[in-house]
């Protein structure tokens, strides 16, 4: 497993050596509320809306202030806007009243946050303070992962311990981030491009060993 999971990195650093978190963010606070956002919506969209939120709201001070009904009409398009409106103004009222107006740098100090959970958490790890072992679960990550044989199952806490057991943890944050560029370009939900996919000489999918459908073919079927 060890030299495959070197081959596979290795293999994604050539094909996206300089992956980014697709969302747009200039401060800390930003990539938090950017995150949440995120949660069953599309990087594109919330990319969308947060110019005009960032910009009705220029600062943590002034967000943590904000009224919730307007942010709501901020970020309606983006799904669920009333939980997540709700909950990106009390996070930003508790980095200024807990961390001192700063994202902070744990894990358990994340989660305490209102709408952190572990994925959006490890992204800011990983992203923010570029710590080691940041694991981001994400459909992607999730779906990916298992056609590769890396992991097993489709709950996000078994896949990153899963994962966080096997990744160089120096790796580990940049791996999600080319994971997600390649689910979106080759191996996509419904149509996996294996034809020209670029770990196929590794993955459990293309030689019908994987923990999806046993192969690609019986995928589209």
């Amino acid at each position: 497993m060890e030299e495959k999971v070197a081959a596979l990195v290795q293999a994604l650093k050539e094909v996206y050596p300089d992956p980014q978190c697709a969302l747009h963010y200039k401060k800390d606070y930003e990539l938090m509320v950017a995150v949440r956002l995120s949660a069953q919506c599309t990087d594109a969209r919330v990319n969308e809306v947060t110019p005009a939120l960032f910009a009705a709201y220029p600062t943590l001070e002034a967000l943590a202030g904000a009224d919730i009904g307007h942010v709501e009409e901020l970020v309606h398009s983006c799904g669920f806007y009333k939980n997540k409106a709700r909950e990106i103004v009390l996070a930003c009222r508790m980095l200024l009243t807990d961390f001192g107006g700063k994202v902070p740098g744990t894990m358990e100090e994340l989660l305490r946050l209102p709408g952190v959970g572990r994925k959006t958490a490890n992204l800011l790890l990983g992203d923010l303070y570029k710590a080691p072992g940041s694991v981001v679960c994400d459909t992607h990550c999730i779906r990916i992962t298992n056609r590769l044989g890396l992991a097993r199952g489709k709950e996000p806490e078994k896949v990153e311990r899963q994962l966080r057991a096997i990744l160089p943890p120096e790796e580990s944050s940049d791996f999600c981030h080319r994971i997600v560029l390649h689910g979106r370009a080759v191996c996509t939900a419904r149509k996996p491009r294996c034809e020209s996919c670029t770990l196929a000489p590794w993955c459990s999918y293309v030689t019908g060993c994987g923990n999806e459908a046993g192969s690609p073919q019986e995928a589209e079927a």
